[in-house]
């Protein structure tokens, strides 16, 4: 049995890329993972519970505030961040079956997909 998905625009693949891309350093994801405890942390805080310098991890806080993972505010002298939680709950709610198109069994050759662009051998999908 084939799982078959409506097909995935260029700009939503786009927004996903960004955002996984975002996560893809292991400060973001402790920076991500200690603003899920909170719901809102200055930056100072930030830079004392990592081994980084304040400059890196605004550096990092930067490029998860691009991906739309986390918003920012400035408050005096202060920023002070939070994670968008709502962005984190739409990119696992895309990853869920992504994941699953992934790891299903492929169609037997020959079972009728021999006409779809997307299901022939080394096409892209």
């Amino acid at each position: 049995m084939t799982m078959m998905s409506a097909p995935v625009s260029p700009d939503a693949d786009e927004v996903l890329a960004l955002r996984l891309r975002a996560l893809a350093h292991p400060a973001r994801l402790a920076i991500v993972r200690a603003l899920a405890q909170t719901e809102r942390c200055q930056c100072g805080q930030i830079v004392r519970g990592l081994t980084l310098a304040q400059s890196t991890v605004s550096q990092h806080l930067k490029v998860l505030k691009e991906a739309g993972l986390i918003t920012g505010t400035i408050e005096g002298p202060r920023s002070c961040y939070c994670l968008d939680r709502d962005t984190v709950a739409a990119l696992a709610a895309e990853l869920v079956p992504l994941f699953s198109r992934l790891v299903a069994t492929p169609a037997a050759p020959g079972a009728g997909a021999a006409g779809n662009p997307d299901t022939r051998e080394g096409a892209l999908v």
